[in-house]
């Protein structure tokens, strides 16, 4: 990295962070209608710190939901294009009592900056702007050329921008995509990601008697569709955490022996992962696989909540006459979404209980997918990643998913890098969540620098 560019991000790192501090002020939750206003504050001041960071063609695309936006450089000739991807939506705050500081009020301890997304994604996302920023500053120009996709969506499943992707392969071409919206598998340990679950969301509804009954004259005959939804979801999995849907593991591959191999060298201590991350007496999930394969590369189902009935103070002896549950299914590569929504659809119809009604809505559905671990591009941030921390950088995959990552490999065609410097606890859609402020200033550095490098040894395709 050059000298210039080393004492510009230096001298400008506390600017920096105070800018990020504003960004992190607006509360741009994508699921609360009532949020609307500050959705459209957080899409202005991402276009706003574009254009300042001397990126051009700066768009505030309206879509149905919540717009986008987005900005190119585009006077790098015969260098390749990246494509940078991140989010300024954040999941509500809930619950407010258990935050150590106000969500909204970005506050600085131990080295860490607690606000609702610090680090999912709003931190990591403003990297990217700031990196290009201090290139063009510290340079006069860009090693490469640079596109930039925002969204507002990606909390509330991305359709939007989904959409977008699908209908503009021209105006989004690129060579490689950059996303920066993973962690780092340990403090210090470079890393990037190479594979990513999707994900299928759903909601069943269920329904029993024509209205709420009372349950001292109806209780033993009337059907309750509560406890119907708990009958039915008690069935998806057995003891051990097998998911019982027939055709659900069709298309499940199992990873590669030398990814195995890497696995087993990561710093991971089942015990530690147990205590400090997830703080549950025990860990379950399918046997003969291990925790790391278990959430990287094998499916798996969830009900994330389920709703009806009386649950308010006192009490009231009701039978109620709905009730909904959230679930999903987590896909590993080469699963088929649509596949598996069937095989789900036909799987409550067979198992949903007598005297009850179920409907199943599709909410969103991404496949997962594996990114080409011999594409140039992640060979060049490799080495850059490493060489900003002073240790070989590892490969992982994670058990989350990207929806856009998947959008870019139908639609244009291209990988992504999943360049990401969050932590293990950073918290995120949790009170106290955070983002370690070193991070924000060695990402801001590691993308500099990758960009630099790809520049250099990378030509369009």
């Amino acid at each position: 990295m050059s000298t210039a560019l080393d004492a510009y991000i230096r001298t400008n790192r506390q600017r920096f962070l105070a800018e990020l501090k504003d960004f992190l002020r607006i509360p741009s939750i994508s699921t609360l209608p009532e949020h609307r206003p500050d959705i459209d504050r957080a899409a202005t001041f991402v276009a706003t710190s574009l254009s300042a960071a001397g990126m051009e063609n700066v768009e505030i695309i309206a879509t149905p939901r919540h717009p986008l936006v987005y900005a190119d450089w585009m006077h790098a000739p015969g260098k390749p294009t990246v494509l940078c991807y991140g989010h300024y939506d954040v999941q509500p705050a809930d619950p407010l009592d258990l935050w150590a500081s106000p969500a909204f009020e970005p506050t600085e301890r131990d080295g860490n900056l607690y606000a609702r997304g610090a680090a999912d994604d709003k931190g990591q996302m403003y990297m990217h702007i700031k990196a290009v920023e201090a290139l063009g500053a510290a340079n006069g120009t860009l090693p490469l050329n640079v596109k930039f996709l925002v969204e507002g969506e990606e909390e509330v499943g991305g359709a939007s921008i989904s959409k977008y992707v699908a209908a503009n392969p021209d105006k989004l071409r690129a060579d490689v995509g950059l996303v920066s919206d993973t962690a780092l598998y340990a403090e210090g340990l470079p890393t990037l990601c190479i594979g990513l679950r999707g994900l299928v969301y759903l909601e069943i509804e269920a329904t029993g008697p024509m209205r709420d009954l009372h349950s001292g004259l109806y209780g033993g005959a009337a059907p309750n569709p509560v406890f119907g939804l708990i009958e039915l979801l008690a069935k998806a999995k057995d003891a051990e955490g097998k998911i019982q849907i027939p055709g659900i593991y069709e298309g499940v591959e199992q990873p590669s022996p030398a990814e195995r191999e890497s696995w087993s060298r990561l710093p991971f201590r089942e015990d530690d992962f147990r205590i400090q991350e997830v703080g549950a007496p025990a860990l379950v999930g399918e046997p003969g696989h291990s925790v790391l394969e278990r959430i990287w590369s094998r499916p798996t189902f969830e009900v994330h909540g389920i709703a009806g009935g009386f649950t308010g103070t006192g009490s009231k002896t009701v039978i109620p006459a709905q009730a909904t549950a959230k679930v999903s299914f987590r896909l590993v590569p080469r699963q088929n979404p649509d596949q598996v929504i069937r095989a789900f659809q036909d799987w409550v119809r067979a198992n949903t209980p007598k005297g009850i009604r179920t409907a199943v809505r599709v909410l969103s559905a991404s496949p997962g997918l594996v990114v080409d671990p011999n594409h140039p591009a992640l060979a060049v941030a490799s080495r850059a990643f490493g060489e900003v921390f002073g240790k070989p950088t590892v490969f992982i995959r994670a058990g989350s998913s990207i929806p856009i990552v998947g959008d870019f490999a139908q639609h244009l065609g291209i990988p992504t890098i999943l360049m990401g410097f969050g932590l293990p606890d950073d918290g995120l859609h949790s009170p106290n969540e955070k983002y370690k402020v070193e991070n924000f200033y060695l990402g801001i550095e590691t993308i500099a620098r990758f960009f630099e490098q790809y520049g250099e040894r990378e030509q369009a395709v």
